[in-house]
């Protein structure tokens, strides 16, 4: 095995904490310090020599990228829950192992998919923006009139970790709960008061729809024009998954022909969207950066555990967070 004085790591992105700084006292570490993704020519160019790859959101790492290593690329450890950025076959051909962050920042994605609803229902990012301006006049009985949340239905698109958590929020406001998800677990939706639904169903019968599938290419424009078209003209949806997951073009039309009321988007298709994007246009829409998992604790940890899996692989055990397990029949490792 390598020393670990000489083992090469690249980080595409600077991360809160003290974490790193720990890492560069074990490893040979270059950071990316600017705040947005690398390029594939930048990647292409750090990776040479590199046994580990920390990677984040828009780093797109393929088999050209793997292969400019040099053959010595053991592991890509995602900070962050998705890993779609990473093409795993390609990954699992050449015994390269990809991780993820699961279950740490369930919490915080689910704060934030319920503060973008109550968000865009009360129109308080437009109230917060137009009270700035200097211009309000005083209280008056028809401005800003939103929609209530407590007591509303809410359909909830994938009951993973994040889809729970949103539920059990969803609960203090008393909330009618439907789901949709390839997977049943009628435990766990007997504890939360969850009712199934089809999709078709559930988006005619939602107030709120909220998205928490990953991105796959099976889930890819998952919600085009067609289940728009089945939405309530008052209802409104949520997505702090993956913006492809979501058709934006459709979405866009149904926003702008009414056929829903407002949209929640933490997450885009691209990213970032383009300036001229419709959807930064319109008062009905909260549009954030994708901070769904941006708090400091949770950050702090993705990161931790990022690293925890980068340091097993290079160890020779089985990482925690494996998420091409396939991997282990191309280039096995000690689970010891």
């Amino acid at each position: 095995m390598i020393s670990m004085s000489k083992t090469k790591i690249y980080v595409t992105r600077d991360q809160p904490g003290t974490a790193l700084a720990e890492l560069q006292n074990l490893y040979d570490v270059t950071i990316n310090f600017e705040d947005h993704p690398v390029s594939k020519h930048v990647l292409i160019e750090q990776v040479a020599g590199v046994s580990g790859i920390i990677a984040c959101v828009g780093d797109q790492i393929d088999g050209e990228v793997m292969d400019a290593s040099g053959g010595s690329l053991q592991a890509v450890c995602n900070a962050i829950v998705g890993f779609d950025n990473v093409d795993l076959a390609a990954a699992t051909e050449r015994g390269i192992y990809v991780t993820n962050t699961p279950g740490v920042l369930t919490e915080t994605v689910a704060d934030l998919t319920f503060g973008l609803m109550l968000s865009v229902a009360r129109n308080i990012t437009s109230a917060d923006r137009f009270i700035r301006t200097g211009t309000w006049y005083g209280w008056g009985p028809k401005q800003f009139l939103g929609i209530d949340v407590y007591g509303k239905t809410l359909g909830i698109v994938g009951l993973g970790r994040i889809g729970y958590a949103v539920a059990k929020r969803a609960q203090g406001f008393n909330m009618k709960l439907l789901f949709y998800d390839v997977y049943r677990n009628p435990e766990r939706e007997k504890q939360y008061g969850l009712t199934y639904a089809s999709l078709d169903t559930l988006l005619q019968q939602s107030d709120y729809v909220t998205i928490h599938v990953p991105l796959l290419p099976q889930t890819r424009h998952f919600i085009g024009k067609r289940e728009l078209d089945l939405m309530k003209e008052t209802a409104f949806l949520i997505n702090s998954s993956r913006g492809p997951v979501v058709n934006e073009k459709d979405l866009i039309e149904a926003l702008q022909t009414k056929k829903i009321r407002g949209a929640g988007l933490d997450v885009w298709d691209p990213e970032p969207p383009q300036a001229n994007n419709p959807l930064l246009a319109m008062n009905n829409v909260v549009a954030l950066p994708h901070i769904a998992s941006a708090s400091i604790e949770t950050r702090s940890l993705m990161i931790q555990m990022a690293i925890d899996n980068l340091k097993s692989i290079l160890q020779g055990k089985i990482p925690p967070n494996l998420v091409n397990k396939d991997v282990m029949n191309v280039r096995p490792l000690s689970s010891s």
